[in-house]
């Protein structure tokens, strides 16, 4: 079986669907809805998403591909958001443990295979660099699903007209700093913790706001944003990327009129030990922020998230393993209050090892197994 996922618009795929005869196509529908991050599909049904509408086994299904192909349109050096939010949804192909591959921390395969991907970005005109972008971001996608690449190809394609926007945009009359929490876990979620914790170094008016808040009226929440002269946009990498909600954000922003231009920070974290793996996500913020016309302004990148994430939390952090994190967000806490670009702070763990960090996460897979009745075997288990 041969499996493609693409974002054609309707009327598209009616004139080229002839050409995939016989394939399995997974298409735009509204139905899918974003990846929760809650890892049910690790350690509570593992290999089958917690999420019952229609793409909860995306995972065991790219597991029955030949092969996959990969239609998407340009955005932002990846993925868009709905092509974005199928491979969000589809970690249970991979195992939550962790190992070292390619010099660096990754997942363990749930399925000892290397899948074949190919991957046809559309684009209006797309630079060199911009290829170069989709390439590094594939590469680093494929790392970790264990993939192989086939083939990388562009293809030129008329992008909407962006001067026509969704809605006639409020000129920017607040001097509130909005600190946006991207995670889909709301005040749960690491990406809460580093913003709470940020907040305490900037000088200004500011409020953080959950965007899980807003997941189905993302217009109440364009609104506040686009009324703001500073946004820190806080999240989790998701599947080496910018989340898929968080793309589809971004889409609608840049639809928006803006006459003057915004000042854009950001604060990522993963689970993965080190945090250079986060320069892709960094790169989509500061691509999305050239085509809207804002000002990327820097931000910070935070490997052992899980762990760094709960120390950042203690009064006086400088003295734990999150020190390198709290100098960071005290330098872009700095930043933000005096209207400063910063250049990207990659932050790890402070005197605590790859190893020790591995030991400890795969330990806190098995625990979190037996809370929830399985054994260390079950997490082994391929979806059928």
């Amino acid at each position: 079986m041969k499996l493609l996922i693409h974002d054609y618009s309707r009327e598209e795929w009616e004139r080229l669907a002839y050409k995939y005869s016989g394939w399995k196509v997974i298409s735009y529908t509204e139905n899918i809805r974003p990846c929760a991050g809650c890892f049910a599909c690790w350690a509570k049904e593992p290999g089958v998403c917690a999420i019952k509408d229609g793409y909860e086994k995306m995972g065991a299904m790219i597991h029955e591909a030949d092969e996959v192909l990969v239609i998407s349109k340009y955005t932002y050096g990846g993925f868009s958001s709905f092509v974005k939010n199928v491979f969000d949804r589809s970690i249970s192909y991979i195992l939550p443990y962790l190992t070292i591959s390619h010099g660096e921390m990754h997942h363990k395969r749930r399925y000892h295979e290397s899948k074949v991907f190919s991957f046809i970005f559309r684009g209006n005109n797309l630079k060199d660099s911009e290829k170069e972008a989709a390439r590094k971001y594939v590469i680093a996608f494929c790392k970790n699903f264990y993939g192989k690449i086939k083939d990388i190809s562009f293809e030129e394609f008329e992008e909407d007209d962006m001067t026509s926007c969704l809605n006639k945009a409020k000129e920017e009359n607040s001097d509130k700093i909005v600190l946006l929490n991207c995670s889909m876990r709301g005040d749960h979620a690491n990406s809460k913790n580093l913003l709470t914790r940020l907040e305490k170094s900037i000088e200004g008016d500011t409020e953080i706001i959950n965007l899980v808040s807003y997941i189905n009226k993302y217009d109440e929440l364009l609104e506040i944003l686009t009324s703001c002269k500073k946004i820190v946009l806080a999240m989790p990498l998701y599947a080496d990327g910018a989340p898929s909600h968080v793309l589809r954000l971004m889409e609608m922003m840049e639809k928006q009129c803006t006459a003057s231009k915004k000042q854009i920070y950001v604060v990522a974290n993963m689970g993965f030990y080190e945090s250079r793996q986060i320069r892709n996500l960094l790169g989509m913020i500061k691509a999305w922020s050239e085509k809207c016309g804002y000002e990327y302004c820097g931000g910070v990148a935070v490997g052992a998230g899980e762990m760094l994430g709960k120390m950042i939390r203690i009064p006086d952090a400088y003295n734990t393993h999150a020190r390198n994190v709290a100098l960071a967000l005290d330098e872009l806490g700095k930043a933000i209050s005096s209207s400063e670009e910063v250049e990207d702070i990659y932050a790890d763990a402070y005197k605590f090892s790859r190893l020790f960090y591995l030991i400890y996460g795969n330990n806190g897979w098995i625990k979190t197994a037996k809370r929830n009745g399985l054994t260390k075997k079950d997490l082994l288990r391929k979806a059928e």
